[in-house]
């Protein structure tokens, strides 16, 4: 994806050694690509006269100040069926470890251990409920259907259902789910989304997967929760703060923990570079951009 913009109308730099690396590249570009890692904000955007195109490697823009951007007339543009199908098989293989109680075994077995008594459980039969039923949390449930997974789904953005999953308000999901995965984008209404309280709606021996963004889950309230034996384990790709800090949440045998990898496949890379390439291609020719983020409501 690199070399097509070299050998187009632009003129490569990289910036990714660091904040320094990034702040002496910005007052020159006119389009930055960005993952997850950088945080390009109002700060940022002032050192940056030229900017024109913000290109998201990705689909989260929470690490963009979207509103900066606008008011500086710069898109932002994204890859947003990129990673698709590299989360959803993510998600996938979190349900089927936990319902199965796979991890404490793996853990036990590396560490010396034979202990044949634990005792996991089938996925069919069960019911998910998907917190966002966007592009992602639907290819989960496309690749869950042959698992005879029943599914629901709580999104205050869907007027009417897409396809065979029920639509439900957040209670009824917490109660009647024994997976619950996440699958909403962050914003400062939904942080905390699982809280205490929505722990304490689940159903006993639930499990959770959060492969969205970390900050929708309270960890330490999470942490209380698996304490108590409401809930039977946990699977996070993502964590409030990243790397992660709460060790006493990560060293639990109930808890998976994986370093933010739901996007990181080979194929899905190749297809979020080259999905941003087009996008940068196009902002270059004066073309219409095929995929703008918009900037929140009220930005301007």
């Amino acid at each position: 994806a690199v070399d097509r913009l070299r050998s187009g109308p632009c003129t490569v730099v990289d910036a990714t050694a660091g904040a320094d690396a990034l702040r002496a590249a910005l007052p020159t570009a006119w389009a930055l690509v960005v993952r997850s890692r950088t945080k390009v904000t109002e700060e940022a955007l002032r050192n940056a006269p030229h900017l024109r195109v913000i290109a998201r490697a990705g689909v989260g823009v929470d690490n963009i100040d979207m509103r900066a951007a606008a008011a500086r007339s710069i898109d932002v543009v994204n890859a947003p069926s990129a990673a698709t199908a590299s989360v959803a098989e993510l998600t996938v293989a979190f349900a089927l470890m936990l319902v199965r109680g796979m991890w404490p075994g793996i853990a036990s077995t590396k560490a010396g251990g034979w202990e044949r008594g634990t005792n996991g459980g089938e996925i069919a039969g069960r019911t998910i409920g998907y917190i966002g039923y966007g592009r992602i949390a639907r290819e989960v449930q496309r690749r869950l259907i042959p698992f005879g997974v029943h599914a629901i789904a709580y999104d205050p953005f869907l007027p009417a259902p897409v396809d065979a999953t029920e639509l439900v308000d957040l209670p009824t999901l917490l109660g009647r789910a024994d997976i619950v995965s996440l699958h909403a984008s962050l914003t400062p209404e939904n942080r905390h989304l699982i809280d205490a309280r929505a722990l304490e709606q689940m159903r006993p021996g639930a499990v959770l997967i959060n492969v969205a963004r970390g900050p929708l889950v309270d960890e330490a309230a999470l942490l209380a929760a698996l304490k108590a034996g409401r809930l039977a384990g946990a699977a996070l790709d993502v964590f409030e703060e990243e790397p992660p800090k709460l060790r006493e949440l990560l060293e639990r045998p109930d808890v998976i923990a994986t370093p933010h990898i739901g996007a990181s496949t080979r194929e899905g890379q190749a297809r979020a570079g080259n999905l941003v390439v087009d996008e940068i291609l196009r902002a270059a020719r004066a073309e219409p951009l095929t995929a703008r983020v918009l900037p929140p409501s009220g930005a301007l």
